[in-house]
């Protein structure tokens, strides 16, 4: 596997989830395909989003609006932290979770790491594409999402908010990346007519 920038920006974390899935594609192509995807397009995402909502009280969805993931990312308040092209990209924000409207706030690539402002989570996430070293061919693509607290409270705030939300959220990122796979893997006359 290559450099990690993910490392630079949050190198520890209260929280790390991982999922990875094989696809017969190349990096390029696999990266290419998870950053235009139109996360929103799965309805089981659609379902978690609206039940996240109801739950903690949140004003409802705005209509939806296809576009791809690095779009819906920056329009909720995400930002790209660091970019390889054609093999990784870290978003990042500082958000309260637990809060019906959640929002997204973006911070700047070089007082990410450093951010320490009370009452916050900060998130950093990745899209992840490696050659397999023992499949040729096959590219190894990985989401990694890594979570900490701002001090104490939001520590323990985030903590409850995981025990029930983790469940979803580990969901989307396990019905993302077969859907990725699925279009990556799709012929070219398919692409082209799709």
């Amino acid at each position: 596997m290559a450099r990690r920038l993910i490392d630079q920006f949050m190198p520890a974390s209260d929280v790390r989830t991982v999922h990875a899935i094989r696809i017969r594609a190349t990096p390029a192509r696999v990266l290419e395909v998870a950053e235009s995807f139109d996360l929103e397009s799965l309805g089981l995402v659609r379902a978690l989003f609206r039940i996240r909502g109801w739950l903690l009280g949140a004003r409802p969805l705005p209509p939806r609006q296809p576009r791809g993931l690095v779009d819906q990312m920056s329009a909720i308040g995400w930002s790209t932290l660091a970019v390889e092209a054609g093999r990784q990209r870290v978003f990042g924000a500082v958000t309260r979770p637990w809060e019906g409207d959640a929002r997204f706030t973006p911070v700047a690539p070089e007082r990410f790491a450093a951010f320490s402002e009370p009452g916050l989570v900060k998130i950093a996430w990745t899209l992840e594409a490696d050659p397999d070293p023992v499949h040729p061919g096959v590219t190894v693509l990985r989401t990694e999402t890594r979570a900490q607290g701002t001090d104490e409270v939001s520590r323990r705030r985030f903590r409850r908010y995981w025990r029930i939300f983790s469940p979803g959220i580990l969901l989307i990122r396990r019905v993302l990346l077969p859907a990725v796979r699925r279009r990556c893997e799709r012929s070219p006359d398919r692409d082209a007519q799709a």
